[in-house]
């Protein structure tokens, strides 16, 4: 099995969290949502997987690019 970033897309803050460590999670589903610009942006799963690691927390500072968690592959 496989390990998978994922990454923001955008800079701003997390605003809330979806998911909990160990929870599976199918793809592109929301694992957490930023708050940018007065915006909503889920920050979604790019393949199906159980979050093993969630490398924020709400109201983290969050860059572009940025590994937010990491997802096993199924």
């Amino acid at each position: 099995m496989a390990d998978i970033e994922v990454r923001s897309e955008i800079t701003g803050k997390v605003w809330k969290i979806e998911v909990k460590t160990g929870e599976r999670v199918e793809e592109d589903e929301p694992i957490l949502i930023l708050e940018s610009m007065k915006m909503e942006i889920p920050v979604a799963a790019p393949k199906s997987g159980k979050l093993v690691k969630l490398l924020v927390a709400e109201e983290d500072p969050v860059e572009e690019d940025q590994v937010v968690a990491i997802l096993e592959e199924d």
